[in-house]
């Protein structure tokens, strides 16, 4: 009865981490810290287990909030489809913004994908704000934001050649239901090839070293994969390439990354 009794408790936690997709914080957290870290190691400031901790709960909080939301408010769609400083709480509007529009993005728009890359752009530039408590010299984070952006805008895509014929049905608007797979998986691959590009630049701006080099040959190497898995006339691997291959970018990408900036401080 103990057992019994202890899964009943946790059955809506449970449920509430599937509905929210916990899991998919792996992607932009990482480099949340990544950015962090940079301004830190960049000039006076230092980031405490306590600014990490901050910057894990206002990421996680924010992905979570715009997950629900999605979730809610996309409910009857969903149902006929298989499947901390001033200056950051100033900010704070903007940040929200685009967690709100998101949802309701693809009532209005064939690019909700846009929208999502926008959001998720927050992350990097919002960690960097929160280190040092002003813009100046904040370009960097501004890059790496635009990186980790196109990057899940990109995948976005992917993701959701597999709503085509769906949305096209109940009027949900998105890139491969009004242009076509080819053309979605298309826009995906040169959102990637521009994000490996701010990646490098990214790299260059702030010095980053030999480990940040190797991590985006295996990064890289991650994209073609996930490119290559996925064709117009075959998606049965749709989700190996959006959440494994991503997946793997974000946490190898911010591992690098990390030795990197270890080795300099």
């Amino acid at each position: 009865m103990e057992g019994v009794r202890a899964v009943s408790t946790l059955a809506p936690a449970r449920s509430f981490l599937s509905l929210v997709k916990i899991e998919h914080s792996v992607f932009a957290l990482p480099f949340a810290y990544l950015s962090a870290l940079t301004a830190m190691a960049r000039g006076p400031h230092r980031v405490t287990w306590g600014d990490l901790l901050l910057i894990t709960v206002a990421m996680v909080g924010a992905r979570t909030f715009a997950m629900a939301a999605n979730r809610i408010i996309d409910r009857h769609i969903d149902a006929r489809t298989a499947l901390l400083n001033p200056l950051c709480l100033a900010l704070s509007p903007l940040a929200v913004l685009p967690l709100i529009v998101y949802p309701y993005a693809k009532r209005f728009t064939n690019w909700p994908h846009g929208i999502l890359a926008l959001a998720q752009m927050v992350g990097p530039v919002g960690a960097w704000l929160a280190v040092t408590g002003t813009v100046r010299g904040s370009f960097p984070a501004w890059v790496l934001g635009a990186a980790v952006g196109l990057w899940i805008g990109g995948f976005d895509l992917i993701y959701a050649t597999q709503d085509v014929e769906v949305d096209r049905e109940i009027g949900v608007h998105s890139v491969p239901a009004r242009y076509g797979v080819r053309f979605a998986l298309v826009a995906s691959a040169v959102a990637h090839v521009v994000t490996f590009g701010l990646f490098v630049w990214y790299g260059v701006l702030v010095g980053l070293g030999a480990w940040w080099w190797a991590g985006l040959l295996v990064t890289a190497v991650a994209f073609g994969y996930e490119h290559a898995i996925v064709r117009p006339g075959d998606l049965s691997r749709v989700n190996r390439a959006f959440f494994t291959a991503n997946g793997f970018v974000g946490i190898a990408l911010f591992a690098f990354a990390l030795a990197d900036l270890i080795g300099r401080l």
